[in-house]
This record gives structure tokens, C-alpha cells and sequence, in this order.
């Protein structure tokens, strides 16, 4: 008789537990681009031109869609959560903002303290054309792809497009939602 391979059995079951184990120990994560203090000491308002601050911190992270003369530096550094989301840590947003003619006007600093937590919507968009119902939605692409019919207006049939999939005077159904908007 042999005895069972229990120290065997042992390693098998810790080479399993392993990978977990990289759940409790994972790396925080870097992003965007950093601006220390020392970087923006170097800027001064009413002096330092968008030439200086580019050379100086690269291109931004964003400029502000309504106020293009305001550049926006984020950072974060971020660290996975149960369930494999991201959370963030840290966060440092410097926003430089300069006048019309490229003139650094002031420097302005916030982090997660100054944040804003903004809730979604629940609510779902109106799309229009109609809704289409379960078996609709099922059935209703069944057979209407052939990428060989209505090219150039000409059917396998010599029709023209009467097989009513793209060629001339059809309309088509592709996957389910016609080719005029409507399902």
C-alpha cells in the first residue's frame, strides 16, 4: 500500500490560493501629469507666456471647452477596489490660466477635498423610431444580411434591388432596424 501524497496535495491547494493573493497586494496606478510645486514656482503671472508653460509641464491634460485659455493638468493615483473597480487616492488638478494673448494670468490648485461628487441620472433617453418588442428584437435580423445582395443596384436575380436590401429603390433591413429609421 502507498501512502497518500499529502505534501503534494499541500502545494497543489497553495498554487490554487496564489493568484488571490494578488487581489490584497496590487500596485497603485499613475496617471496624467504631474505638476510639482517646484515646477510651478518657475511659472510667474503676468510674466510666463503658454511657450513657458508647455516647455515647462508638456501640453495639458485638457483645456476648458468654454474657456480655451484655461489649461487643466490632472493627476490621480489610483488603486483597485473589491469587485474590480478603480478608486481614486489621490487627485492634484492645477488649472493655469492664461489672458488673450498667451499671458499667464494666475495659478490655481485643487484636490480631492474640492471635488464634487455627481450623481447619474437614472432616467433613460428617448430614441426615436419606435421600440421594438422581445420577439422583434429576436427574430427580426434573421436572414436580412447578404453582402452580396444590392451592390451596384444589381440582385443575384437581375432585379435591381428588388430583394429590397440596399440596391435601387429598396430599403433595406439590416439587423433588424430599416435603412429609412423605423425597426
Amino acid at each position: 500500500m502507498r501512502p497518500a501524497p499529502l505534501p503534494m496535495l499541500g502545494l497543489f491547494c497553495a498554487l490554487l490560493a496564489l493568484p488571490g493573493c494578488a487581489l490584497f497586494a496590487n500596485e497603485p496606478q499613475y496617471r496624467g501629469i504631474p505638476v510639482s510645486q517646484h515646477e510651478l514656482n518657475e511659472l510667474t503671472p503676468g510674466i510666463s507666456q503658454q511657450a513657458d508653460a508647455q516647455a515647462l509641464l508638456g501640453p495639458p491634460t485638457f483645456q476648458e471647452q468654454f474657456a480655451p485659455n484655461n489649461w487643466v493638468y490632472v493627476s490621480q493615483v489610483t488603486k483597485m477596489r473589491i469587485g474590480n473597480t478603480t478608486g481614486v487616492k489621490q487627485q492634484h488638478v492645477v488649472v493655469l490660466t492664461f489672458d488673450n494673448n498667451g499671458v499667464l494670468k494666475s495659478i490655481s490648485q485643487r484636490d480631492l477635498k474640492n471635488g464634487l461628487n455627481v450623481a447619474m441620472d437614472g432616467a433613460q433617453t428617448p430614441v426615436p423610431g419606435g421600440h421594438a418588442g422581445f420577439l422583434q428584437q429576436l427574430i427580426g435580423g434573421v436572414g436580412s444580411y447578404n453582402p452580396g445582395i444590392g451592390t451596384n443596384g444589381v440582385s443575384p436575380s437581375g432585379l435591381g434591388g428588388a430583394s429590397g436590401l440596399g440596391g435601387e429603390g429598396g430599403s433595406g433591413n439590416i439587423g433588424g432596424v430599416n435603412s429609412d429609421g423605423g425597426l
